[in-house]
């Protein structure tokens, strides 16, 4: 891939003895006249390395510097000075440019100081892609389970990461939907690369498209500085909106113009920025639905929509959640191993988990905190452990009195209407239960629940 190189200089002959030099070296340059006119250059086009001189009108060369910062911080910078604006120049590299060249100087320090900062630039490419993979096997890690509805998204996954295909996440609260999209992230060739996340509620409404888009300085009260948005740090990775649907109809209109034109608009701003950004979008509630109502732009929803991915909730992976509590108390105690005794394990397996895994990771770490031994008991619950909400098939039906009965009745009515539908088929009553066999009988032989007709 061609190198690009932005040169800018006040003076145009040396400008164009520059560029015939470096052209002719095999790099692509683009001229600017001064500063001003390279930071214009800059908002619209990525380069590999900004050859500037330091005094140039408009916008001297560290006024320069310090705007790339916020505009491509991974650009590598080489000035030109005058035997006058050494000082400068040393200051110029102290705020993070690569080198400086004083003037006349001859062509192979001019090459040596680009291959130096070139190579630079690779290491530091190459850094951020062992970073990426790193932090992706941790993701990896992290994600574990046995049950079908997981191993279906799993392969979804893995199939559509090393895309760039937009992904809409769908799913209850707590199930993992940003850590899904963290997987997509990693899994893919922007794994060295920024993944931004955005939580869409958690932002005011008056704040939120400066928050995504960035603006300039002087484009309302407050703005003493140019900022860079959501998209601009996502450059070259990926953008996770999550709780995609709180968005406001008038900001949705604008993320539609970005996905669409691959460009934004900072606040303020008198022209459009390129971007390459992979968007991820997460929802809680059902964006068709709204989108048939009006409350959600229906052309954006299909815009986001184009590889649809669904968390399933606990409940639906039951199997999962002895591995799930056994990943929590290690990770929760890592200095000593510790058990879950079979009761506690058939209590975790039965609950409906309104707050699905981030319920169950946050009750795992105050069950370890708050422990009385190295073994995991029931005693270890919280007092109001299941009060509010209880397995499925314990709920009364609607209009029906709440039945008086203990936890013990409870579970022991729960397997014997499972062994009922399956005809008293252990493995067939366990699955539905979403319970491990042995599990079930344990608790069977507790019970005194034995034969075919038990």
């Amino acid at each position: 891939m061609t190198v690009r190189i932005l040169l800018a200089d006040d003076d145009a002959s040396l400008r164009r003895v520059l560029q015939f030099k470096l052209e002719r070296q095999g790099f692509a340059v683009t001229a600017a006249g001064d500063g001003a006119e390279a930071l214009d250059r800059l908002t619209r086009e990525r380069f590999d390395l900004l050859l500037s001189d330091i005094r140039m009108p408009r916008l001297s060369g560290i006024e320069l510097l310090e705007r790339v910062r916020g505009v491509q911080p991974d650009l590598e910078v080489i000035f030109i000075s005058a035997h006058a604006e050494v000082a400068q120049a040393v200051q110029a590299v102290k705020l993070g440019a690569f080198d400086y060249l004083t003037k006349p100087f001859e062509d192979e320090q001019l090459f040596v100081a680009i291959d130096k900062a070139l190579e630079h630039r690779r290491l530091a490419e190459e850094n951020r892609l062992l970073r990426g993979r790193l932090r992706g096997r941790d993701v990896m890690r992290k994600l574990v389970g046995v049950s079908r509805p997981f191993r279906e998204m799993m392969a979804l996954v893995e199939k559509i990461a090393p895309t760039d295909a937009t992904v809409l996440i769908a799913g209850e609260s707590g199930t993992g939907k940003e850590m899904i999209a963290r997987a997509i992230h990693y899994g893919s060739h922007r794994a060295d690369r920024e993944l931004v996340v955005v939580n869409c509620a958690a932002i005011p409404r008056d704040l939120i498209e400066s928050e995504l888009f960035g603006h300039v300085r002087g484009a309302f009260t407050g703005a003493v500085r140019d900022k860079r948005g959501k998209f601009e740090l996502a450059d070259r990775g990926t953008l996770f909106l999550d709780e995609i649907a709180e968005l406001s109809i008038d900001l949705q209109a604008k993320l539609l113009r970005a996905i669409q034109e691959k460009t934004i608009e900072p606040v303020g701003a008198e022209k459009p920025v390129e971007m390459d950004v992979r968007l991820i979008a997460a929802t809680n509630v059902d964006l068709k639905e709204r989108a048939a109502r009006g409350r959600f732009r229906e052309d954006l929803y299909y815009r986001l929509n184009v590889i649809p991915l669904r968390v399933p909730s606990l409940r639906e992976r039951r199997e999962d959640i002895p591995i799930l509590v056994k990943e929590f108390a290690r990770a929760f105690a890592p200095s000593a191993p510790l058990a879950v005794d079979a009761e506690l394990m058939a209590r975790l397996a039965a609950y409906a988990w309104p707050g699905n895994i981030r319920e169950l990771e946050n009750l795992i770490e105050r069950m370890a905190i708050l422990r009385r031994g190295e073994v995991l008991t029931t005693a270890d619950l919280p007092p109001d452990f299941g009060r509010d909400v209880g397995p499925a098939e314990a709920r009364p039906a609607a209009g029906d009195p709440e039945p008086e009965r203990t936890l013990p009745e409870t579970e022991k009515q729960l397997i014997i209407k499972a062994l009922t539908r399956t005809g008293g088929n252990r493995s067939r009553a366990a699955l539905q239960l979403g319970i491990p066999r042995h599990v079930l009988v344990y608790r069977m032989k507790k019970y005194g629940l034995h034969g075919p007709d038990a």
